[in-house]
């Protein structure tokens, strides 16, 4: 007699558990493990967050497709998530920025790192701030700029790799061609810039 697979029920649960009760689940498969989801409704949002998580590490058959009750097997095919290419950030010199002034960041949810692509136009300009408790590594993409610290000034040329030092004071100017670059460090859940008076302001 074939093994059955194990269900998991996620219809009682509220929205803001499921997700992470589905990948729990997953997380402890050994390869070649499944599982059967149950949902009252198609796991749409959950399929693109596999797709984002662990693309190729796993597979997705529907095996019963309502009209009131939806089940899905999966199946772990790897043992974690998989090494692959994110972006071209050559074709990222362009696009709607965020909030933070980020053309691109990290997609994936589950993860320890932050990473960001700046954009700023020509002569834009980031006022003077401390950092957050991270230490960050910058990489210019292109561009050129200025980064202004605590005693001076540093060229940003195009390669140029950074060290900024956690809760260090720092400013960025682009130069006339604009200024892109990239940003690593470890993951942090929020970041408010502390602003400094305009008589503090290094110009």
């Amino acid at each position: 007699m074939p093994d059955v697979d194990p269900e998991l029920d996620v219809r009682k649960l509220s929205k803001p558990e499921k997700h992470p009760a589905i990948f729990v689940r997953f997380d402890a498969l050994a390869i070649g493990g499944s599982f059967v989801l149950v949902n009252n409704h198609y796991p749409r949002h959950l399929r693109e967050e596999f797709k984002v998580e662990v693309p190729g590490g796993y597979s997705w058959e529907v095996i019963e497709d309502g009209p009131r009750v939806w089940r899905v097997r999966i199946e772990k095919l790897a043992s974690t998530a998989l090494p692959r290419v994110l972006t071209d950030t050559t074709v990222l010199t362009s696009g709607q920025l965020d909030a933070t002034g980020a053309v691109w960041t990290l997609p994936m949810r589950r993860r320890d790192l932050d990473s960001n692509i700046i954009r700023l136009a020509a002569r834009e300009r980031i006022d003077a701030h401390t950092g957050p408790d991270l230490d960050v590594l910058i990489h210019v993409l292109d561009g050129t700029g200025t980064l202004t610290t605590e005693m001076g000034e540093i060229e940003l040329p195009p390669g140029g790799l950074v060290w900024l030092p956690r809760r260090s004071r720092r400013a960025f100017t682009a130069g006339p061609d604009g200024l892109r670059y990239l940003t690593v460090h470890q993951r942090r859940q929020g970041f408010v810039l502390d602003p400094v008076s305009a008589s503090e302001r290094t110009n």
